[in-house]
């Protein structure tokens, strides 16, 4: 009995911290730095080390001071980062005052991150943690954030009589009541006029998708169509922005037939749709569309981003119904199989932090794609959140029109069910890449089963899906691949038409079995220019021979012009 007792009390305060932690710190902030705090008590020495570190660049920036008042010639002890555009205005050199408030900011910033790095005692995931939110405090409390601390916002509020202020003002109201800061002119853009334009039809409409077809514009075609499944937590249309950057027309007019994905915005009523569900009605769903269209028994799948990881599983499935010959071919773009490190977003993934995501979601029956977004530019705040608090907000301007920026910020929501399931399965426990760990619409999944020819395609500079983890799918696939690794980031490195004024380049070549991706990297040339034509020749090998162009069929018919009705929910 008094066993029993002690248990059901320890169940009860380990329930209360749980609901304590939830309620105050569900990312493990105040944690981790309490243990920061105790590790550097109980290591006094390294402790002093740290304080005379701090003491020695006081006394520097001090001197500095005075000889900057005296009429000594800027000397920057502190330079910030090369990318950092912060203090790039020359009064941040040129005037001594100004120049000691930024060296004053950036010295206690370099020794904040220095000293949290050198704490004792802490993991290497607690490490990652701690520095991601210290930087989100040290972003904030810059001083050109500040009305009164930012000298080009004051010199603009006087060379304009506070008319930048009322602009900032009023820009202000207006996007408290969109919950968001722009980043970029949001009344530039409509998409169906000057987005996503690209000539087809939707010819299935149902609970999750609307089906895209966009025939190609040459003679003849390819018999096997192209299928792409764009990410469910964003629009299609970063595929298809204008005629000049649209990878759907640019592909037509290679001869393409092209079918994508465009996503139901899910409300409440969504709730309870699965994974199961994307798998069935949604993925299989299109390529049965594009193959009773196209006549061909099979179809070039690609996916991008987790749209790509959808494909995988896709695969997968298939593979274990014995149907993978379905699939002609399958390109991965920024693609996610191994989540063990997923890039920054790991920050936001321990028990407790998923958890206050999942309760979150269960109030609404849905992420909101603002969140996820804020989780997004959170990982890279000066450029994508306090650069356009200081231009829109203390310096009036309107943000400049981006297509991409505004893609970006027309956000989709996500199911509860499939996204904690999303979440939870794949992100946190990993086990896409475990075999039959997974058993989605009532098949194992085990990514060896896949024999499906891959084209996958990375990005250098990517911080959602690391080029260097979506390599390890191709330690588990038992079929061909060919890689490529683009320059640039996760978007522009995969919207990368072809150019004469380009300024990217690419390494592409087939992947030994077993092959590591520094030893894959080190035997590649460099190419310049885009990788969608070498893609598009991919295509063509395996397109089944040329046909004449279908855009719809009697029992898929034109329902109305692209791009429909879903991606302007």
């Amino acid at each position: 009995m008094d066993r029993q007792f002690f248990e059901e009390q320890a169940q009860r305060v380990t329930g209360l911290q749980h609901e304590l932690r939830q309620a105050l710190d569900p990312f493990g902030l105040v944690a981790t730095t309490l243990k920061a705090q105790q590790a550097w008590l109980l290591h006094p020495e390294a402790l002093s080390r740290q304080l005379l570190n701090w003491s020695a660049d006081y006394t520097q920036w001090h001197k500095m001071i005075l000889a900057r008042t005296l009429g000594a010639p800027d000397n920057d002890l502190f330079p910030p980062h090369p990318d950092d555009t912060r203090f790039a205005d020359p009064v941040w050199r040129d005037s001594p005052f100004w120049d000691g408030i930024k060296e004053w900011y950036l010295f206690n910033t370099r020794w904040l991150q220095d000293a949290l790095y050198a704490t004792p005692s802490l993991c290497d995931q607690e490490r990652s943690r701690s520095a991601f939110w210290l930087r989100q405090v040290l972003n904030a409390v810059a001083p050109t954030n500040y009305l009164a601390t930012n000298p080009v916002a004051i010199a603009r509020a006087l060379a304009t009589h506070g008319d930048s202020l009322l602009l900032g003002y009023q820009n202000y109201a207006r996007d408290m009541g969109r919950g968001d800061i722009p980043m970029t002119d949001m009344d530039a853009f409509k998409v169906g006029e000057n987005l996503a334009t690209t000539p087809g039809a939707v010819v299935y409409r149902g609970k999750l998708l609307e089906v895209l077809h966009f025939e190609a514009t040459t003679p003849t075609v390819n018999k096997v169509p192209v299928v792409i499944v764009s990410p469910w937590i964003n629009k299609y249309y970063v595929l298809d922005l204008d005629s000049r950057k649209s990878m759907v027309k640019w592909l037509t007019d290679q001869g393409h037939s092209v079918y994508i994905t465009s996503w139901k915005n899910p409300d409440a009523s969504y709730r309870d749709i699965g994974f199961d569900e994307y798998v069935t009605d949604g993925i299989d769903r299109i390529v049965e569309v594009a193959r009773a269209i196209s006549g061909s028994d099979t179809v070039n799948l690609a996916g991008y981003c987790i749209g790509g990881t959808l494909v995988a599983t896709y695969l997968a499935w298939l593979a274990a119904r014995g149907e993978a010959a379905k699939i002609e071919s399958a390109t991965l773009l920024t693609t996610l199989t191994d989540f063990s490190r997923p890039g920054d977003i790991e920050v936001f993934l321990d028990e407790e932090g998923l958890s206050f995501v999942e309760q979150t979601i269960a109030r609404k029956g849905y992420l909101d794609g603002k969140e996820m977004a804020a989780s997004f530019r959170m990982l890279r705040a000066n450029s994508l959140v306090w650069n356009y608090w200081v231009s829109n907000y203390l310096l009036g301007e309107t943000p400049m029109a981006f297509d991409v920026l505004f893609w970006n910020m027309d956000t989709t929501r996500m199911p509860e069910k499939m996204h904690c399931y999303y979440l939870r399965e794949f992100y946190f426990k990993n086990k896409l890449i475990a075999p039959d760990a997974l058993t989605i619409a009532g098949q194992p999944i085990d990514l060896g089963r896949i024999s499906t020819p891959l084209f996958m395609v990375s990005t250098e500079e990517d911080h959602i899906a690391p080029w260097l983890q979506t390599w390890k799918l191709t330690e588990r696939a038992s079929g061909p691949v060919t890689f490529t690794l683009s320059t640039s980031g996760h978007i522009i490195g995969i919207v990368n038409p072809p150019s004469p004024t380009s300024k990217r380049s690419y390494w592409q070549g087939s992947v030994n079995k077993g092959e590591a991706a520094d030893g894959w990297l080190a035997r590649q040339g460099k190419t310049a220019g885009s990788w969608w034509p070498s893609w598009s020749a991919w295509l063509a090998e395996r397109g089944g021979g040329q046909v004449k162009p279908k855009l719809s069929s009697r029992q898929y018919p034109n329902l109305g012009d692209a791009p429909g009705s879903y991606v302007l929910e």
